[in-house]
């Protein structure tokens, strides 16, 4: 589909993103139990799915959350005292400021919103600085399109600080940008389903290391929720600790086989092409991208509006079909976000960024 609905304008925001009209035919399913047979072998069909999907032989969980759940419950189940925060951008001052009320002693290494965390930065801190339980690494910044590099900045952690944790905020990465979660020595790694997994919001899903799931074993006040151990002894049975949205539970499981049968390097190769295309067309009518390149985002690009009015590129958006996302927080007005995540076709990114020239 190359062009849109009037009557629902097609999301080019970074979350939430469009989601295929299949994914919404299965939402639209008569309910079911949610401790009947059916629900239950359809929660022990999707946890090796899940495995495939962070390509991890480790727990996979999922929960009725937003991803932001997920920040406070990596906090809860695997820091008892001490964390370092790699922060750049609104989303990942967030995690520093959630484990900060958690009563846990936040530490950060800041850079300037825009910018990346480098290794050498992430090495100096950890070598100079006190021993930390976790350190927490925001893959992709979705305030700014900054893509950190997470495979570099994780065998850090393991070099300098081998007894630390590496949690990981994938939210706007997985099944979108390259991830591998074995094999970059991950420990702890969550994304929702509005995102690249392109599903209405509402669902969590994460991944857990063995040294991680033992890490939570020890530390007291896990709550109940989203205690980590006890979670995952309920989902191994087709469990949920509680009620939660059967059809969304059903369009995951779809989801991951679509995936699936596009492959993940397909996958990963699709949102790249988007990217590129979007730059082509920021280069060809003047726009400067907010992000250096090497820092680029494959599912989210920030582009500066070189004094354009964003209000009125939104409008534009909107009169064709369109929802194109303004800047966030303080880059809000200054910049615009173009989401180029989830099930997007590259004719249909094109038709979109046509309606903006």
């Amino acid at each position: 589909m190359t062009t849109s609905d009037p009557a629902h304008p097609i999301l080019f925001i970074p979350g939430p993103v469009e989601v295929d009209a299949e994914l919404r035919e299965v939402m639209a399913m008569p309910l079911v139990g949610h401790r009947s047979q059916g629900f239950l072998a359809e929660v022990q069909a999707i946890l090796p799915k899940l495995r495939r999907l962070f390509r991890t032989g480790a727990h996979v969980l999922f929960e009725n959350v937003p991803a932001t759940g997920l920040m406070e419950a990596s906090i809860r189940n695997l820091v008892d005292e001490r964390v370092l925060h790699c922060t750049n951008g609104a989303f990942s001052e967030r995690w520093a400021k959630i484990s900060a009320a958690c009563g846990r002693q936040a530490d950060t290494l800041a850079v300037e919103w825009g910018q990346g965390i480098t290794p050498d930065a992430l090495r100096a801190r950890l070598r100079g600085g006190p021993a930390y339980e976790a350190v927490t690494i925001t893959h992709c910044e979705t305030s700014t399109g900054v893509l950190n590099p997470l495979r570099e900045l994780a065998a850090v952690v393991r070099e300098v600080q081998p007894d630390a944790l590496v949690l990981a905020d994938v939210v706007t990465s997985l099944a979108g940008a390259e991830l591998e979660f074995d094999a970059w020595g991950i420990d702890c790694a969550f994304a929702g389903t509005q995102k690249c997994l392109a599903l209405p919001p509402g669902l969590t899903v994460w991944a857990l290391s063995e040294r991680a799931m033992a890490k939570a074993r020890t530390v007291a006040g896990r709550g109940f929720l989203l205690d980590f151990p006890r979670a995952a002894e309920s989902l191994a049975k087709g469990e949920t600790l509680a009620t939660p949205c059967v059809p969304l539970v059903f369009a995951l499981s779809r989801q991951l086989d679509r995936i699936e049968r596009e492959t993940l390097p397909a996958r990963w190769q699709r949102h790249l092409a988007l990217r590129d295309a979007t730059l082509a067309w920021c280069s060809e009518h003047g726009f400067a991208p907010f992000v250096a390149d090497g820092w680029r985002s494959p599912t989210v690009t920030t582009v500066d509006a070189s004094g354009r009015s964003v209000k009125d590129l939104i409008a534009r958006a909107k009169a064709a079909g369109f929802t194109l996302g303004n800047g966030y927080g303080k880059l809000k007005d200054r910049t615009f976000r173009i989401g180029h995540m989830g099930d997007h076709p590259l004719p249909r990114l094109q038709a979109f960024l046509a309606a903006l020239a």
